[in-house]
């Protein structure tokens, strides 16, 4: 079943101007204030495929002002042209006018400078002074770290040093800092870069991003509980018996065998990603659609989650890895034949969790959460399963079987919302088959959703931190992964393994049984 002919042809969005604000929601996107956005980690892979894309589409619906700046920063010698020229996306649209191209191009500059001398952090201050007063901008500044984990202490150390963070009162300009995941390797490095964020920044000025929550049906989960009435009434142990958040891969480490071998997808997906999705789907509603209210509530859901006993740890967790096997018809090789690997490697691939929220609205409800690479295919899917009505009434009547109400939040990779309901399928006897009613965005509103990483650019230019995690929410994370990590590496549960191309493995599927549950499809 699908949205009536109406929605099916609504117009795509459209671009934002003074005088014709685009609106998402209840939510008008202006555009922002004049700043550079100085990009550490220029000439890496998230520069090059996701944060340039993502900015020149903002400057083309006017949502990035005209007279704003993008600069690159990174080892690498290059002219401003060599760098534009490189930013140039290789599947940029042939319908694009040229024009327009080339007005963001004019605003790309590239500074060459190593992360560990301070001299060079000196050079970009004056650079950066020098661009203010050629295109008139007031000081404004984003600085993006872009780059491992291990460069970010140099980062923010240069930047302090070389007086380029305004404080957080200033009336007359604003310092803004962008942090990529992973925010710590556990809750012990997660404190100590957060000392270190905060001996230059003020937590008012820290962003760190999580891409999933830019995502639309993530932003939608609070639009689809509390903007219906016939949702927020049922979403508690009342009428929910239970909850499946997966993100599955149908990629493997794809060269990133030496970060993944410290991190494993108990490190990589749940502590931020996953636990974020949680937090989203069992938040009490805040009192206003602000930052720190939203936020407030999540860390909430974060406090009232159940932390897993080490005796518990082996019931309620499944780790394993892929080994070789299929995926999309072609023959693909096992964990620890990946280049980069340890070929006696612990690390694991696939993780299977059981989480409950001891709170008044959700004492009793399990929430399942799965995440692996290699699996059948890619797909984000939180899944709200309802309770099962009385079947006394049907099983007179003849009716075999009855199944649960279901909807589905899907994140990736077809945005959308489904819902599946029990109706009488045709003729004498009394069958109930369940049907789905779909909402997909592509369908709906004639245009795909926005990147995510335009979204939340476009907030930390706007200064709206909602979409960003903040230092509680990390370090409250880290403490429920590091239980796990530490029940691990004492000798529990032992290690799985998945043939490449299947969801995982039957363990997996037996923590569920034993509940008298079953993961549901993708």
């Amino acid at each position: 079943m699908t949205p009536d002919a109406a929605a099916a042809t609504a117009p795509p969005r459209e671009a934002a101007t003074s005088e014709n604000p685009l609106r998402e929601g209840s939510v008008t996107l202006r555009a922002a204030d004049p700043c550079t956005i100085v990009v550490f980690g220029a000439s890496g892979d998230l520069t090059r495929r996701k944060l340039l894309p993502a900015l020149f589409q903002l400057s083309r619906e006017k949502l990035l002002h005209p007279k704003s700046a993008i600069v690159g920063f990174a080892r690498r010698p290059l002219s401003d042209q060599e760098f534009r020229d490189a930013s140039h996306p290789p599947d940029h649209d042939p319908a694009t006018p040229k024009h327009e191209w080339q007005r963001f191009a004019a605003s790309l500059y590239y500074r060459q400078g190593s992360f560990e001398r301070v001299e060079d952090y000196a050079a970009l201050r004056a650079f950066l002074e020098e661009l203010d007063r050629e295109r008139g901008t007031p000081g404004n500044r984003i600085f993006y770290l872009a780059t491992p984990p291990d460069a970010y202490p140099l980062i923010l150390e240069g930047l302090r040093a070389a007086g380029m963070v305004t404080p957080a009162d200033d009336p007359l300009r604003w310092t803004r800092v962008i942090i990529e995941k992973p925010f710590g390797h556990d809750l012990a490095s997660a404190r100590a870069l957060n000392a270190q964020v905060h001996a230059s920044f003020d937590e008012r000025q820290v962003f760190r991003i999580d891409h999933y929550l830019g995502k639309e049906t993530v932003q939608n989960i609070l639009v689809l509980r509390l903007g219906n009435g016939i949702f927020e009434p049922l979403w508690n142990n009342r009428y929910v018996d239970h909850v499946q958040i997966s993100v599955a891969e149908a990629v493997g480490v794809e060269g990133r065998a030496n970060y993944f071998e410290r991190s494993g997808v108990l490190r990589d997906m749940l502590q931020n990603h996953m636990l974020q999705l949680l937090t989203l789907t069992a938040m009490e509603p805040p009192a206003r659609f602000e930052a720190d209210a939203v936020r407030d509530e999540k860390v909430k859901v974060l406090r009232a989650l159940a932390p897993l006993r080490p005796d518990q740890v082996s019931e309620r967790t499944v780790r394993a890895q892929y080994a070789a096997g299929a995926v999309a018809g072609g023959a693909v090789p096992g964990y620890r034949e990946e280049p980069g690997v340890n070929p006696r490697s612990a690390t694991e691939t696939f993780l299977a969790a059981k989480f409950e929220v001891d709170n008044w609205r959700w004492a009793g409800v399990p929430f399942y959460l799965r995440s692996g690479k290699r699996l059948a295919k890619r797909a984000t899917e939180i899944t709200i399963v309802f309770r099962h009505p009385p079947y006394a009434l049907f099983r007179s009547a003849g009716c075999e079987a009855l199944e649960a109400n279901v909807l589905r939040l899907r994140i990736q990779p077809d945005e959308g919302i489904s819902l599946s309901f029990g109706s009488k399928s045709p003729g004498q006897s009394l069958h109930i088959d369940p049907v789905r009613m779909d909402f997909n965005y592509l369908t709906s509103f004639g245009a795909d959703p926005p990147e995510a990483y335009e979204r939340l650019l476009l907030d930390c230019n706007l200064g709206d931190s909602t979409l960003f995690a903040r230092r509680d929410e990390v370090e409250l994370a880290w403490e429920h992964v590091d239980a796990i990590a530490s029940a691990w590496e004492a000798g529990g549960p032992e290690m799985n393994s998945y043939a490449a191309g299947t969801w995982g493995p039957a363990e997996a599927d037996q923590m569920l049984e034993r509940d008298g549950r079953h993961w549901y499809r993708l």
